[in-house]
């Protein structure tokens, strides 16, 4: 259970709950979620409505979240915590799958359209407002016209595992880079592909 601490920002990271859906691309928000924890040495606490937990980044408190609920219903637990914890939606990062972008590429911005997104939809559409931080991570578009569905709920292949692994752990190291030096320098720093581990340390 999430206590009552103060929280200064909520990390939702996209996916879909349930075995068959662990390993596509459409849940590669969880597996950088995964990366944090794994990296944080921190363990989920599930409940109904999502799994977490909390941490603390240069001595900023975070909540950091698995909607337990699937894509297009992701806003509601998410609300539900910045309504708990009165966190303005500007402190809100999202971690999600990209199909405009080539597996590798990892690009953080502010606002937005959901871009046919179906879980940012969700998101924008419970929230009222597309003010909240994304953090886009690329599978591609490697699917002919009408495709799109099977496409995101399929699995990487295996000779992308390098990539898809080394974009995953690119995510988890932007996540802290937002929570040491803020949105401005961290944009220039994740967008311009200078992330490494010099600069979140």
């Amino acid at each position: 259970m999430l206590g009552s601490n103060k929280i200064d920002w909520l990390i939702a990271g996209l996916g879909n709950p349930g075995p068959v859906y662990e390993k596509t691309r459409h849940n590669i928000g969880w597996m950088v979620l995964d990366q944090i924890a794994e990296k944080f040495n921190k363990e989920f606490t599930h409940s109904m409505y999502f799994n977490s937990f909390q941490m603390n980044i240069h001595d900023s408190n975070l909540v950091v979240i698995k909607p337990n609920i699937f894509m297009n219903n992701s806003g509601e637990p998410i609300k539900r915590i910045l309504d708990k914890y009165d966190i303005p939606t500007e402190r809100l990062l999202v971690i999600h799958d990209e199909i405009n972008f080539p597996i590798g590429k990892v690009h953080l911005r502010a606002g937005g359209s959901d871009g046919g997104h179906n879980g940012i939809g969700s998101i924008i559409e419970k929230l009222d407002t597309i003010h909240f931080l994304r953090l886009r991570c690329g599978i591609d578009k490697d699917f002919e016209s009408g495709n799109m569905v099977d496409f995101v709920l399929s699995e990487f292949h295996s000779n992308q595992t390098f990539e898809v692994n080394k974009m995953i752990a690119k995510a988890a190291d932007a996540v802290e880079t937002l929570i040491t030096f803020g949105l401005s320098k961290a944009m220039q720093i994740v967008n311009t592909e200078k992330l490494d581990e010099s600069e979140t340390t």
